[in-house]
């Protein structure tokens, strides 16, 4: 969908659908929305009086202008009230008028942007939330349907209307932010859709290689001989059991000075948990094919700095394997050197994500980055301890939690601190390794945690469990049923805000 800002009226705009945004406590009609009123005869004023539209929270209502207006249609759009609007409620009311719009087969739509009089926050970033809330609310994944509507049939423009020309300058920047952040959040999801024996770490090698292609990053694939010198255990021990060869894949973005020390994103990349030996029970396995969403964010994120070409050096690294059980496959009480040498007791082969970050955690202190952030569908005691609307965070530095937190707000996609004290490793001391790769069932979010501390160093760092939010079993106003990808945008605000762009 192309996306386009330009400064007009309300009443002069030509496009298939006008989208206006009501507050639920506004009493009276505001300038605009009167002209609008009063060239549709009052009926704003009277849907509102009747109670058919009272402008809650996602509440809707479509109106046929009859050329009445140059717009042939106008949807009114509830934004609930005045003082609760957010940034991601404008991002969800985005995804809803966009489905709504899709639905009545119409190409274009057109709004002002929402919420200007009420937010706390640049317009920019108000168009950035309405393009992500559009773009997302459109998403759908039909590679493997033979009965996929017509892509014309598809909404093909979006146009931001400016009161004032000097505010279209900012809209494109927050256009452009909106476009790259929520195509990198499509690109994700695509990848944790594809299933297992399509989206193999082969094929994880070839989407990098791509966006190496396309925007100009560096990619640096170590297979197995690789890893084997350089004595990365926990990848090669996950990967013992399966037919797919491992890949550590590494991106390297350059946007800054060569000088300039780079921030390092590590995402775990399984492209299929059976569980290993210690095998998962059969239901819902067929999610599994989406333990790989840490390095299809990571893959995005990397995509997007680069499409926005942010000051800022990245460096993405994917640890890609599947772990499937086999004759040659990792037993519960084997022993794995990592990369760093600390040695590692398996008491679990299910507990794998965290073996194969490890290695790349280790491998990512080598770029002498100026800190590490690493993304992961890790613990299922994360889903038990914050649901699905909250990413776990951990970390030992309190200026980048602190600029996690910023850009979980911004982006929507919020995530919680829990505590990393030295105590918690007390239960993963091994008898014959240096610490074993699980700790019972008490905090396991936070073990699993402190287990990938011990392998930055002093670096600052950050490490996020998505495996709260990476799937959703029903569909949101911009968050489909299945893979999320949610995480992605956080990256990616993340990545904007330290660049200072």
């Amino acid at each position: 969908m192309k996306c386009q800002v330009k400064e007009g009226q309300l009443v002069r705009e030509a496009t298939d659908v006008l989208v206006v945004g009501v507050y639920e406590d506004e009493s009276t009609l505001s300038k605009a929305h009167q002209s609008l009123d009063q060239a549709l005869g009052g009926q704003l004023r009277e849907l509102r009086n009747n109670g058919e539209f009272s402008g809650k929270n996602q509440q809707s209502a479509l109106i046929h202008t009859r050329k009445a207006l140059p717009a042939k249609r106008v949807l009114l759009l509830g934004l609930g009230k005045k003082d609760e609007v957010t940034l991601d409620r404008v991002r969800q009311a985005m995804g809803t008028a966009f489905k709504k719009i899709r639905q009545t087969g119409a190409q274009s739509f057109s709004a002002p942007v929402f919420g200007t009089d009420t937010l706390k926050a640049p317009a920019a970033d108000i168009a950035q939330a309405m393009v992500e809330g559009a773009i997302l609310g459109g998403y759908r994944f039909t590679h493997y349907r033979s009965d996929d509507e017509e892509p014309s049939k598809d909404v093909r423009a979006m146009t931001l209307l400016a009161n004032r020309s000097n505010q279209v300058s900012g809209l494109k920047t927050g256009v452009r932010r909106g476009e790259a952040s929520a195509n990198a959040t499509w690109f994700a999801r695509d990848l944790c859709n594809h299933p297992a024996n399509v989206m193999t770490p082969s094929r994880v090698v070839q989407e990098a290689q791509k966006i190496a292609k396309d925007f100009s990053v560096n990619v640096t694939v170590l297979d197995r001989k690789d890893q084997q010198k350089l004595g990365m255990g926990g990848m090669l021990g996950v990967a013992r059991g399966s037919q797919e060869p491992s890949k550590f894949i590494v991106l390297e973005y350059s946007g800054a000075k060569k000088k300039d020390r780079p921030v390092v994103l590590v995402g775990k990349t399984i492209t299929f948990d059976s569980g290993g030996i210690s095998l998962k029970p059969s239901e819902n396995m067929e999610q599994m094919k989406a333990d790989m969403t840490g390095g299809a964010e990571v893959l995005g994120a990397v995509r997007a700095a680069a499409q926005l070409r942010l000051p800022i050096n990245v460096v993405g690294i994917l640890p890609a394997t599947e772990n499937m059980p086999g004759g040659r496959a990792t037993k519960p009480g084997d022993i794995l050197r990592m990369l760093n040498g600390k040695t590692v007791e398996v008491q679990n082969t299910d507990a794998e994500g965290r073996l194969v970050l490890a290695d790349g955690l280790a491998y990512a202190a080598r770029f002498n980055p100026q800190c590490i952030v690493d993304i992961a569908t890790l613990t299922g005691a994360c889903i038990v301890a914050l649901g699905q609307f909250a990413i776990g965070m951990l970390g030992n530095d309190d200026a980048l939690k602190s600029g996690m937190k910023k850009a979980g707000e911004q982006a929507g996609e919020r995530v919680w601190e829990m505590p990393l004290w030295e105590e918690y490793f007390e239960q993963l001391k091994s008898d014959v390794a240096d610490m074993r790769n699980i700790g019972g069932r008490g905090g396991g979010m936070i073990t699993a945690g402190t287990f990938l501390s011990k392998f930055v160093g002093d670096c600052p760092w950050v490490h996020l469990d998505i495996a709260s939010t990476d799937w959703s079993a029903s569909e949101r106003p911009y968050i489909n049923k299945g893979p999320t990808a949610i995480g992605t945008r956080l990256l990616v605000q993340w990545l904007i805000n330290r660049s200072g762009k």
